[in-house]
C-alpha cells in the first residue's frame, strides 16, 4: 500500500507498511534534519491507524509537558470528567496504558511521539519512564506500533539507538529520513502544479536543497529568480532568517556547529578532522568528533573517505545547500528586494558558488550517476582523492572517484554551465594532469575513465575527442 499523497519515500513507505502488518509490537525510530518531512510522513502514512499523537514542546518544563500530555488524552477519551494532570511520567504512561487498553485489539494501533528529544527535559525522568512502559506494557501488546521521532539526530542516536539502559536493542526499525532527491523534488513541485525545466529546478535545488518545507513556499508561475528574490531577499522572506534558527533549534552550544559550517563554506575541497580543528580553533579530542557526527547525522555535512584510505582520514564537506547559499549571498546582502538575485549573475561570487553547489548536488546523486553509466549493479565505492605535492611535484584533486569491482575507475569532473560546456586547451591540460598524477601516485592497475558531469552536455571539439570517455548531463541526475 503506497499512499499517493506522499511524494517519493518509496522505501520508507514499504518499511512502514511491513512494520504495521507484523504480529509483534514495534518500536520505530525515525530521525532527520528539521523540516525534512518526518511528521508529515508518519501522520499521512499511518493516518488510519494513528490512535495517539504527542509532540514535545521546545524548551518547556516538565510540568508543561505533562499538562499537554493530559490534554491530549482528555480529547481522545472524550471523558466528561476532567483528567488530573499526572504527577510524573510513570503516572502519565499508566494513564496511556489505560487508554490503549480500551481500544480494539484486532487491528494495528499507532502511537506517535513527535519531537521526542524535547520531552526529555532535565530531571524529568521521561526517558526512564518510557523505557519502563515499553518493556513492561507496550512491548507485550502485539497490535501496538510506537513511533518516536526527532530532529535532533545526534540525540536520537545517542539516547535511543545506542541506549545502554532499558531501551538497549529494543528499537525494531530505524529510518533516517533524507531530503528529497532532484527527481523527488520535481515530482513534489509537479504535485503542486509547479512546472519548471530541469535547469530551473537544479538552480532552486542548489539554493534550498530538497527540503519539503522550503519547497512548499514556491508558487506557480514564478521564475527561479523571482522565487529566490521573494524567499531569500524580501523583507519577510521565509528563508531570509532561517539560518539563525536552524542550528539553535537542533544543537546545544550551536555556535560551535555554526563555526564548522562557516569554515566549510569557504573550503570547496573540504577539510579533514585535524584541519577543521585548526581552522575553527577547537581543541582536539572526542568533542570535535561528536560535533562532526551531530552535523553529519543531521545532514548538514557529509564525509568522504579518500581513495585507498581509512575512515579516520575522512574529508568533510558542507552538504546543506541552503546554509551555503545563505552564507554566500543572504547574510551580508546589501542588495535586497525585487531583482536582487538577478543582479548577482555573472559575478565572481556567483561563479564560485555554482561550481561548489553543483558539485555538492552531484555527490548526493551518485546512484543516478552510476545508473547513467550502466554500473548500477556493479559493486562500487565512491570516494575522493587529493595529492598534496612535495617540492618539485605536481598536486591534484579529484572530488568524485567511482572505484568499481570490475577493475575500472571513473574519474568524475563536475562542471556547471548555462550552455554546452567547452573544454579549452588549458582545462584539457588540467584534466590530463589529474589523470596522470592519480595513476602515478596510486600506482593503480585499473582502467581509468575520465567522466564529465555537466548541465547541458559538452561541445565536442579537439580537446573532447579521445579524452572524455563518459558524459553525463543534469537530466541523468533526475532519474
Amino acid at each position: 500500500m503506497i499512499i499517493n499523497k506522499i511524494i517519493g519515500r518509496i522505501e520508507e513507505q514499504k518499511i512502514l507498511q511491513a512494520r504495521l502488518q507484523t504480529t509483534e509490537a514495534e518500536l520505530i525510530a525515525i530521525y532527520g534534519r528539521r523540516r525534512v518531512g518526518k511528521t508529515y510522513l508518519i501522520r499521512t502514512y499511518y493516518e488510519k491507524s494513528l490512535v495517539f499523537e504527542f509532540t514535545g514542546i521546545h524548551s518547556a518544563n516538565t510540568k508543561t509537558q505533562l499538562e499537554n500530555f493530559k490534554e491530549i488524552l482528555q480529547a481522545l477519551t472524550k471523558s466528561k470528567v476532567a483528567l488530573a494532570i499526572p504527577a510524573n511520567w510513570l503516572q502519565a504512561f499508566s494513564m496511556l496504558t489505560a487508554y490503549i487498553s480500551s481500544l480494539r485489539k484486532n487491528q494495528p494501533a499507532v502511537l506517535f511521539f513527535d519531537e521526542f528529544p524535547w520531552i526529555e527535559t532535565p530531571k524529568s525522568g521521561f526517558l526512564k519512564a518510557f523505557e519502563h512502559w515499553w518493556n513492561t506494557q507496550a512491548s507485550r501488546m502485539p497490535h501496538i506500533k510506537v513511533v518516536i521521532c526527532g530532529s535532533a539526530a545526534s540525540w536520537m542516536i545517542d539516547k535511543i539507538l545506542n541506549n545502554k539502559g532499558g531501551l538497549h536493542n529494543r528499537v525494531t526499525q530505524t529510518i533516517r529520513l533524507l531530503p528529497f532527491t532532484l527527481g523527488e523534488t520535481e515530482s513534489y513541485l509537479k504535485s503542486r502544479n509547479i512546472i519548471l525545466e530541469k535547469y530551473n529546478l537544479l538552480q532552486l535545488y542548489m539554493t534550498m536543497g530538497g527540503i519539503p518545507h522550503y519547497l512548499r513556499n514556491i508558487n506557480p508561475g514564478e521564475s527561479p529568480a523571482q522565487i529566490i528574490d521573494r524567499l531569500c531577499f524580501s523583507k519577510d522572506g521565509f528563508l531570509k532568517n532561517e539560518f539563525k534558527n536552524l542550528y539553535a533549534a537542533l544543537f546545544k552550544n550551536s555556535q560551535h556547529h555554526e563555526t564548522v559550517i562557516r569554515v566549510l563554506a569557504n573550503k570547496v575541497d573540504g577539510l579533514n578532522r585535524n584541519e577543521i580543528i585548526e581552522e575553527c580553533g577547537f581543541t582536539s579530542g572526542g568533542t570535535t568528533t561528536h560535533l562532526l557526527n551531530e552535523l553529519e547525522e543531521s545532514g548538514f555535512i557529509a564525509s568522504y573517505v579518500p581513495f585507498e584510505k581509512k575512515k579516520n582520514d575522512s574529508v568533510y564537506k558542507l552538504s546543506d545547500e541552503y546554509s551555503l547559499f545563505y552564507l554566500k549571498f543572504i547574510e551580508n546582502a546589501k542588495d535586497n528586494g525585487s531583482g536582487a538575485w538577478l543582479r548577482q549573475y555573472n559575478t565572481a561570487a556567483y561563479s564560485i558558488w555554482t561550481g561548489f553547489a553543483f558539485e555538492a548536488v552531484c555527490l548526493k546523486h551518485v546512484l543516478p550517476i552510476r545508473r547513467a553509466l550502466g554500473i548500477e549493479g556493479v559493486l562500487t565505492n565512491a570516494s575522493t582523492w587529493r595529492h598534496n605535492p612535495g617540492k618539485g611535484e605536481e598536486g591534484a584533486q579529484i572530488d568524485l572517484l567511482l572505484d568499481r569491482k570490475d577493475q575500472c575507475i571513473n574519474i568524475c569532473e563536475m562542471k556547471f554551465s548555462n550552455t554546452d560546456f567547452v573544454i579549452d586547451k588549458k582545462y584539457a591540460a588540467e584534466l590530463d594532469k589529474k589523470v596522470n598524477v592519480f595513476r602515478k601516485e596510486t600506482n593503480t592497475k585499473s582502467t581509468l575513465f575520465l567522466t564529465l558531469i555537466t548541465t547541458f552536455g559538452i561541445k565536442q571539439n579537439e580537446y573532447y575527442l579521445g579524452r572524455v570517455q563518459n558524459e553525463i548531463d543534469m537530466k541523468d541526475l533526475f532519474n
